[in-house]
Protein backbone atom coordinates (compact mmCIF):
# COMPACT_ATOMS: atom_id res chain seq x y z
CA UNK A 1 0.00 0.00 0.00
CA UNK A 2 2.86 2.36 0.85
CA UNK A 3 4.49 1.66 -2.51
CA UNK A 4 1.20 2.32 -4.32
CA UNK A 5 0.89 5.71 -2.61
CA UNK A 6 4.54 6.36 -3.47
CA UNK A 7 3.97 5.68 -7.17
CA UNK A 8 0.80 7.78 -7.33
CA UNK A 9 2.53 10.65 -5.53
CA UNK A 10 5.54 10.58 -7.86
CA UNK A 11 3.34 10.33 -10.95
CA UNK A 12 1.38 13.41 -9.86
CA UNK A 13 4.66 15.26 -9.21
CA UNK A 14 5.85 14.31 -12.70
CA UNK A 15 2.90 15.99 -14.45
CA UNK A 16 4.02 19.63 -13.94
CA UNK A 17 7.60 18.61 -14.76
CA UNK A 18 6.55 17.14 -18.11
CA UNK A 19 4.31 20.13 -18.88
CA UNK A 20 7.26 22.43 -18.18
CA UNK A 21 9.46 20.33 -20.47
CA UNK A 22 6.97 20.60 -23.36
CA UNK A 23 6.74 24.39 -22.93
CA UNK A 24 10.51 24.97 -22.64
CA UNK A 25 11.31 22.74 -25.62
CA UNK A 26 8.57 24.35 -27.72
CA UNK A 27 9.94 27.84 -27.04
CA UNK A 28 13.60 26.87 -27.51
CA UNK A 29 13.07 24.98 -30.78
CA UNK A 30 11.27 28.01 -32.25
CA UNK A 31 14.20 30.23 -31.25
CA UNK A 32 16.58 28.15 -33.40
CA UNK A 33 17.37 30.03 -36.63
CA UNK A 34 16.03 28.49 -39.84
CA UNK A 35 12.70 27.71 -41.48
CA UNK A 36 11.64 24.03 -41.76
CA UNK A 37 9.68 24.80 -44.95
CA UNK A 38 12.68 26.51 -46.52
CA UNK A 39 14.93 23.65 -45.38
CA UNK A 40 12.59 21.04 -46.89
CA UNK A 41 12.18 22.81 -50.25
CA UNK A 42 15.78 23.91 -50.65
CA UNK A 43 17.42 27.28 -51.27
CA UNK A 44 15.89 27.68 -54.77
CA UNK A 45 12.26 27.47 -53.60
CA UNK A 46 10.06 30.47 -54.36
CA UNK A 47 8.57 32.51 -51.50
CA UNK A 48 5.08 31.43 -52.58
CA UNK A 49 6.00 27.76 -52.37
CA UNK A 50 7.62 28.25 -48.95
CA UNK A 51 4.56 30.18 -47.72
CA UNK A 52 2.18 27.50 -48.98
CA UNK A 53 4.14 24.76 -47.21
CA UNK A 54 4.28 26.81 -43.98
CA UNK A 55 0.51 27.20 -44.16
CA UNK A 56 0.04 23.47 -44.82
CA UNK A 57 2.14 22.60 -41.75
CA UNK A 58 0.42 25.24 -39.59
CA UNK A 59 3.64 27.19 -39.03
CA UNK A 60 1.96 30.47 -40.00
CA UNK A 61 -0.22 30.29 -36.89
CA UNK A 62 0.70 32.24 -33.72
CA UNK A 63 3.05 30.34 -31.40
CA UNK A 64 0.55 30.00 -28.58
CA UNK A 65 -1.99 28.44 -30.97
CA UNK A 66 0.65 26.00 -32.24
CA UNK A 67 1.49 25.03 -28.65
CA UNK A 68 -2.17 24.58 -27.69
CA UNK A 69 -2.71 22.43 -30.78
CA UNK A 70 0.32 20.31 -29.81
CA UNK A 71 -1.01 19.83 -26.26
CA UNK A 72 -4.50 19.00 -27.54
CA UNK A 73 -3.06 16.28 -29.78
CA UNK A 74 -0.78 15.07 -26.97
CA UNK A 75 -3.70 14.59 -24.57
CA UNK A 76 -5.34 12.49 -27.28
CA UNK A 77 -2.22 10.30 -27.53
CA UNK A 78 -0.99 11.89 -30.76
CA UNK A 79 2.64 13.07 -30.68
CA UNK A 80 2.23 14.85 -34.00
CA UNK A 81 3.44 14.26 -37.53
CA UNK A 82 7.09 14.60 -38.51
CA UNK A 83 7.68 17.37 -41.06
CA UNK A 84 10.85 15.61 -42.27
CA UNK A 85 9.52 12.06 -42.68
CA UNK A 86 5.78 12.75 -43.14
CA UNK A 87 5.01 9.97 -40.64
CA UNK A 88 3.60 9.84 -37.14
CA UNK A 89 6.25 10.91 -34.60
CA UNK A 90 4.92 8.21 -32.27
CA UNK A 91 5.58 5.49 -34.86
CA UNK A 92 9.10 6.80 -35.53
CA UNK A 93 9.87 6.85 -31.79
CA UNK A 94 8.38 3.39 -31.20
CA UNK A 95 10.64 1.97 -33.92
CA UNK A 96 13.81 3.45 -32.39
CA UNK A 97 13.07 3.43 -28.65
CA UNK A 98 14.16 -0.22 -28.04
CA UNK A 99 17.72 0.52 -29.18
CA UNK A 100 18.02 3.46 -26.76
CA UNK A 101 16.54 1.45 -23.87
CA UNK A 102 18.95 -1.41 -24.60
CA UNK A 103 21.86 1.02 -24.64
CA UNK A 104 20.93 2.67 -21.32
CA UNK A 105 20.27 -0.63 -19.51
CA UNK A 106 23.43 -2.27 -20.92
CA UNK A 107 25.57 0.71 -19.85
CA UNK A 108 24.07 0.72 -16.34
CA UNK A 109 24.78 -3.02 -15.92
CA UNK A 110 28.38 -2.61 -17.12
CA UNK A 111 28.88 0.37 -14.79
CA UNK A 112 27.70 -1.72 -11.81
CA UNK A 113 29.90 -4.68 -12.83
CA UNK A 114 32.95 -2.39 -12.91
CA UNK A 115 32.13 -0.09 -9.99
CA UNK A 116 31.27 -2.56 -7.19
CA UNK A 117 34.47 -4.70 -7.37
CA UNK A 118 36.69 -1.64 -7.84
CA UNK A 119 35.13 0.19 -4.88
CA UNK A 120 35.41 -2.86 -2.59
CA UNK A 121 38.99 -3.49 -3.72
CA UNK A 122 39.98 0.12 -3.05
CA UNK A 123 38.19 0.29 0.31
CA UNK A 124 39.79 -2.97 1.52
CA UNK A 125 43.11 -1.10 2.06
CA UNK A 126 42.61 2.69 2.25
CA UNK A 127 45.61 4.78 1.11
CA UNK A 128 47.38 1.65 -0.15
CA UNK A 129 48.60 1.23 -3.74
CA UNK A 130 45.32 -0.39 -4.90
CA UNK A 131 43.32 2.53 -3.48
CA UNK A 132 45.55 5.06 -5.24
CA UNK A 133 45.30 3.14 -8.54
CA UNK A 134 41.48 3.10 -8.39
CA UNK A 135 41.34 6.81 -7.60
CA UNK A 136 43.66 7.62 -10.52
CA UNK A 137 41.49 5.48 -12.83
CA UNK A 138 38.39 7.36 -11.60
CA UNK A 139 39.94 10.77 -12.27
CA UNK A 140 41.08 9.71 -15.75
CA UNK A 141 37.65 8.23 -16.49
CA UNK A 142 35.94 11.49 -15.56
CA UNK A 143 38.23 13.49 -17.83
CA UNK A 144 37.86 11.39 -21.00
CA UNK A 145 35.16 12.68 -23.41
CA UNK A 146 32.70 9.96 -24.40
CA UNK A 147 32.75 10.66 -28.14
CA UNK A 148 36.59 10.50 -28.18
CA UNK A 149 36.66 7.20 -26.28
CA UNK A 150 34.04 5.82 -28.68
CA UNK A 151 36.16 6.71 -31.71
CA UNK A 152 39.26 5.15 -30.12
CA UNK A 153 37.37 1.91 -29.35
CA UNK A 154 36.09 1.75 -32.95
CA UNK A 155 39.59 2.26 -34.32
CA UNK A 156 41.31 -0.24 -32.00
CA UNK A 157 38.71 -2.95 -31.29
CA UNK A 158 36.70 -2.93 -34.51
CA UNK A 159 39.07 -1.74 -37.24
CA UNK A 160 42.46 -3.07 -36.04
CA UNK A 161 41.48 -6.16 -34.04
CA UNK A 162 38.23 -7.01 -35.91
CA UNK A 163 36.62 -8.21 -32.66
CA UNK A 164 33.32 -6.31 -32.56
CA UNK A 165 31.12 -4.41 -35.04
CA UNK A 166 31.97 -0.74 -35.47
CA UNK A 167 28.40 0.46 -36.13
CA UNK A 168 24.79 -0.63 -36.38
CA UNK A 169 22.67 -3.02 -34.31
CA UNK A 170 22.53 -6.74 -35.09
CA UNK A 171 19.22 -8.62 -34.64
CA UNK A 172 18.54 -11.00 -31.76
CA UNK A 173 19.56 -10.99 -28.09
CA UNK A 174 23.15 -12.12 -28.70
CA UNK A 175 23.40 -9.75 -31.66
CA UNK A 176 22.38 -6.84 -29.44
CA UNK A 177 24.87 -7.91 -26.74
CA UNK A 178 27.69 -7.98 -29.28
CA UNK A 179 26.91 -4.89 -31.35
CA UNK A 180 25.98 -2.65 -28.39
CA UNK A 181 28.96 -3.62 -26.22
CA UNK A 182 31.30 -0.86 -27.40
CA UNK A 183 28.76 2.01 -27.18
CA UNK A 184 27.57 0.73 -23.78
CA UNK A 185 31.17 0.49 -22.58
CA UNK A 186 31.76 4.06 -23.73
CA UNK A 187 28.81 5.30 -21.69
CA UNK A 188 29.69 3.10 -18.69
CA UNK A 189 33.21 4.55 -18.64
CA UNK A 190 31.67 7.94 -17.85
CA UNK A 191 29.30 6.58 -15.19
CA UNK A 192 31.66 4.26 -13.31
CA UNK A 193 34.06 6.79 -11.68
CA UNK A 194 31.37 8.62 -9.70
CA UNK A 195 29.77 5.37 -8.54
CA UNK A 196 33.18 3.99 -7.50
CA UNK A 197 34.02 7.08 -5.46
CA UNK A 198 30.60 7.16 -3.79
CA UNK A 199 30.57 3.44 -2.96
CA UNK A 200 34.19 3.48 -1.70
CA UNK A 201 33.43 6.37 0.66
CA UNK A 202 30.30 4.65 1.99
CA UNK A 203 32.07 1.32 2.48
CA UNK A 204 34.82 3.04 4.51
CA UNK A 205 32.17 4.80 6.63
CA UNK A 206 30.21 1.60 7.26
CA UNK A 207 33.41 -0.35 8.06
CA UNK A 208 33.84 1.75 11.20
CA UNK A 209 30.29 1.03 12.42
CA UNK A 210 29.63 -0.89 15.63
CA UNK A 211 27.68 -3.67 13.92
CA UNK A 212 30.69 -4.43 11.69
CA UNK A 213 32.91 -4.66 14.77
CA UNK A 214 30.36 -6.99 16.33
CA UNK A 215 30.32 -9.13 13.19
CA UNK A 216 34.10 -9.46 13.34
CA UNK A 217 33.88 -10.42 17.04
CA UNK A 218 31.37 -13.15 16.14
CA UNK A 219 33.98 -14.67 13.83
CA UNK A 220 32.47 -13.83 10.44
CA UNK A 221 34.93 -13.93 7.56
CA UNK A 222 35.76 -10.72 5.63
CA UNK A 223 33.74 -12.02 2.67
CA UNK A 224 30.68 -12.66 4.87
CA UNK A 225 30.97 -9.20 6.46
CA UNK A 226 31.35 -7.60 3.04
CA UNK A 227 28.32 -9.31 1.53
CA UNK A 228 25.97 -9.30 4.54
CA UNK A 229 26.70 -5.93 6.12
CA UNK A 230 28.95 -3.60 4.12
CA UNK A 231 27.32 -3.71 0.69
CA UNK A 232 23.72 -3.52 1.90
CA UNK A 233 24.38 -0.46 4.03
CA UNK A 234 26.69 1.27 1.56
CA UNK A 235 24.69 0.73 -1.63
CA UNK A 236 21.82 3.18 -1.00
CA UNK A 237 23.80 6.41 -1.65
CA UNK A 238 25.50 4.79 -4.64
CA UNK A 239 22.11 3.91 -6.12
CA UNK A 240 21.24 7.61 -5.96
CA UNK A 241 24.50 8.50 -7.73
CA UNK A 242 23.87 5.83 -10.37
CA UNK A 243 20.30 7.07 -10.90
CA UNK A 244 21.45 10.65 -11.39
CA UNK A 245 24.14 9.47 -13.82
CA UNK A 246 21.66 7.40 -15.84
CA UNK A 247 19.26 10.34 -15.97
CA UNK A 248 22.06 12.62 -17.15
CA UNK A 249 23.34 10.12 -19.71
CA UNK A 250 19.88 9.59 -21.26
CA UNK A 251 20.60 12.91 -22.95
CA UNK A 252 24.27 12.00 -23.39
CA UNK A 253 23.40 8.97 -25.50
CA UNK A 254 22.48 11.31 -28.37
CA UNK A 255 26.12 11.77 -29.38
CA UNK A 256 27.15 8.16 -28.70
CA UNK A 257 24.30 6.85 -30.90
CA UNK A 258 25.47 9.07 -33.74
CA UNK A 259 29.15 7.99 -33.28
CA UNK A 260 28.23 4.29 -33.51
CA UNK A 261 25.41 4.73 -36.06
CA UNK A 262 22.84 2.98 -33.86
CA UNK A 263 19.71 4.68 -35.18
CA UNK A 264 18.09 5.18 -31.78
CA UNK A 265 16.24 8.15 -30.30
CA UNK A 266 19.42 10.22 -30.20
CA UNK A 267 19.98 9.86 -33.92
CA UNK A 268 16.30 10.66 -34.53
CA UNK A 269 16.57 13.78 -32.36
CA UNK A 270 19.66 15.09 -34.18
CA UNK A 271 17.98 14.43 -37.56
CA UNK A 272 14.95 16.39 -36.38
CA UNK A 273 17.10 19.30 -35.21
CA UNK A 274 18.98 19.41 -38.53
CA UNK A 275 15.68 19.52 -40.46
CA UNK A 276 14.01 22.00 -38.05
CA UNK A 277 11.39 19.30 -37.53
CA UNK A 278 9.58 20.91 -34.58
CA UNK A 279 6.96 18.18 -33.90
CA UNK A 280 9.59 15.41 -33.99
CA UNK A 281 12.02 17.21 -31.66
CA UNK A 282 9.21 17.98 -29.21
CA UNK A 283 8.00 14.37 -29.23
CA UNK A 284 11.48 12.86 -28.74
CA UNK A 285 12.27 15.34 -25.95
CA UNK A 286 9.03 14.49 -24.19
CA UNK A 287 9.78 10.76 -24.37
CA UNK A 288 13.31 11.36 -23.02
CA UNK A 289 11.82 13.41 -20.16
CA UNK A 290 9.46 10.54 -19.34
CA UNK A 291 12.46 8.18 -19.28
CA UNK A 292 14.31 10.48 -16.86
CA UNK A 293 11.30 10.66 -14.53
CA UNK A 294 10.88 6.87 -14.70
CA UNK A 295 14.56 6.23 -13.91
CA UNK A 296 14.37 8.55 -10.90
CA UNK A 297 11.25 6.78 -9.62
CA UNK A 298 12.92 3.38 -9.97
CA UNK A 299 16.00 4.74 -8.19
CA UNK A 300 13.92 5.96 -5.25
CA UNK A 301 12.13 2.61 -5.07
CA UNK A 302 15.42 0.66 -5.18
CA UNK A 303 16.86 2.85 -2.44
CA UNK A 304 13.83 2.19 -0.23
CA UNK A 305 14.10 -1.55 -0.82
CA UNK A 306 17.85 -1.63 -0.01
CA UNK A 307 17.63 0.56 3.09
CA UNK A 308 14.46 0.09 5.20
CA UNK A 309 15.27 3.34 7.04
CA UNK A 310 14.29 5.24 3.87
CA UNK A 311 10.62 6.02 4.16
CA UNK A 312 8.45 5.57 1.09
CA UNK A 313 6.23 8.64 1.17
Amino acid sequence: MAFARFFVSRLLQAVPVLLGVTLVVFVLIHLVPGDPAQTALGPRATPDAVGALRSQWGLDQPLHEQYLLFMERLLGGDLGTSLRFGQSAGDLIAARLPVTLWLIAYAAVLACLFAVPLALWAASRPAALRDRVVRVISVVGLGVPGFWLGLVLIEVVSVNWLLLPAAGVQPGFLGHLESLFLPSLTIAAGMTPLVVRSLRTEVLRVTESDFVTTARAKGLTPHQIRMRHLLRNALAPSVTVLTVNVSFLIGGTLVIERVFGLGGLGDLMLTGIDARDFPLVQAVTLVLAVLVVTVNMLGDLAQALIDPRVEVQ
